[in-house]
């Protein structure tokens, strides 16, 4: 065998790429991971958990105003916007800390700097190469632009928007996927005056269309403009605010714009073209079901292979890769029946087929539907409906799709989840006796199919 300076080189120590290093050095593996930001990745650094932070506190601008329908009295309140985003930043201090001690206490070697693959076998940080036998490729994605007349030079990207010194007043969000609507949430929580402007004539493309619609009424209701169908036509700036026409000519001076357009993997300046791997238009890189690049050494997990892009997943496929190399377990990750969120307000929870798939696959399948407003709702007087929904394939009685949009969605899914990834049947479900009051026990009370 050759002489490697190591059995791995992950490049990446986000989420995925520290989940392989840690499992594979525990396994007995030698391991060095490169990164050129602090260990943490987008979801702890730049993604999910700074954003799940800031969405907390949106959120408690609404238990404000719902609170005086139970007896509290109306009180005056103002939000402290940098002391929230300073607060954010010592819990992402914290497990950034966390990360570079547990890689540290697993005995993984931490390099810093940019990694640039430069053979199957070799990668270059700072004009030093160093080997190993595999190199894993974890270098997630990265926020992305339409090619839109002064966008770039005047927008923010949800990095920039986590780390803003001051709530701006009016906000322009571009873009209609959960990064966007998150932030709608966020923005509009916290007392900005927020527009979404998207193309499409609904927002989340790619969630059941039930709760896309019900997002809309929900979002308007608690003061989001949107504006569908209608596009960037440019951005200028307008002494400290930013001129915005629309594709519909209608012209908006805001304090900020938001692109939430979509990411792309990290994989510009890799090194890839010195080993024959060219990436896609999204500069995504294909791998096989053992996450195994045409290069036979090169692996790639997570974000940068554009599967199913969530954290959760890009540790599975880490702790598989580890666990198939190091460990004499050969093994793989299942990706079908992923239960995802979106943490809007409100949030939606949602696993398995949609409606829409179902048709396109041409299953022979039915509907269980319901919409009401929460109980917390009657008495708060909010009009927001929770919309629930179940696909079941008709001829198995297999649930093969459960959708909500409603307080609590992710942690109800989470659990439902479970159900569907085991295969259990409308039956089962019917069986199954509901928690009362809870909204999660209408999954489980839902009788009379829709059609």
């Amino acid at each position: 065998m050759a002489d490697y300076d190591f059995d791995l080189i992950t490049i990446g120590a986000g989420s995925g790429g520290v989940r392989a290093s840690r499992i594979a050095a525990g396994h007995g593996a030698k391991v060095a991971v490169i990164e050129e930001d602090r260990p943490g990745g987008t979801c702890v650094l730049r993604g999910c958990v700074p954003k799940k932070l800031l969405v907390y506190g949106a959120a408690f601008s609404a238990d404000l105003e719902d609170s005086i329908g139970f007896g509290w009295e109306e009180v005056d309140s103002a939000h402290n916007w940098g002391a929230l985003i300073d607060r954010k930043n010592t819990e992402l201090d914290r497990l950034a800390g966390i990360y570079t001690t547990l890689l540290a206490n697993a005995g993984v070697t931490l390099i810093e700097g940019r990694g640039r693959i430069t053979g199957p076998h070799s990668v270059e940080v700072a004009g030093k190469t160093y080997t190993a036998e595999r190199i894993l490729i974890a270098v997630g994605g990265w926020p992305s632009m339409p090619d839109v007349p002064g966008l770039r030079e005047h927008a923010i990207t949800s990095n920039e928007a986590l780390n803003l010194t001051h709530r701006p007043d009016q906000v322009l969000i571009y873009g209609s996927g959960f990064i966007a609507v998150e932030f709608a949430g966020i923005f509009n929580g916290l007392g900005a005056d927020t527009h979404l402007v998207y193309r499409a004539d609904l927002p989340l493309r790619g969630f059941d269309i039930d709760l896309r619609k019900g997002f809309v009424d929900a979002a308007q209701n608690r003061g989001v403009t949107l504006h569908p169908g209608i596009t960037i036509a440019t951005v200028e700036a307008e002494g400290d605010q930013k001129k915005v026409t629309l594709s519909n000519g209608k012209v908006m001076v805001v304090d900020a714009v938001m692109a939430a357009t979509g990411r792309k993997a990290m994989t510009d300046d890799l090194g890839l073209e010195s080993v024959g791997i060219t990436p896609d238009e999204r500069g995504a890189i294909t791998v096989n079901a053992d996450s195994q690049t045409h290069v036979p050494s090169i692996y790639a997990i997570g974000d940068v292979t554009n599967r199913v892009n969530l954290t959760p997943v890009a540790i599975a496929e880490g702790h598989a890769f580890a666990d198939s190399h190091y460990a004499n377990a050969p093994r793989q990750v299942d990706h079908t029946n992923i239960a995802s969120a979106v943490f809007s307000l409100p949030p939606i929870g949602t696993v398995g087929l949609t409606e829409d798939d179902a048709i396109k696959q041409g299953i022979n399948h039915q509907i269980f539907q319901a919409s009401f407003r929460a109980m917390k709702n009657t008495i708060s007087g909010r009009d927001e409906k929770t919309v629930m929904k179940l696909v079941v394939d008709r001829d198995s009685n297999v649930v093969l799709g459960a959708h909500m949009l409603g307080p609590d969605a992710p942690e109800i899914i989470q659990g439902i989840a479970i159900a569907v990834k085991a295969g259990a049947t409308k039956a089962d479900f019917d069986a199954t006796i509901g928690i009362h009051p809870t909204s999660a026990e209408e999954f489980v009370t839902m009788r009379t199919p829709r059609d």
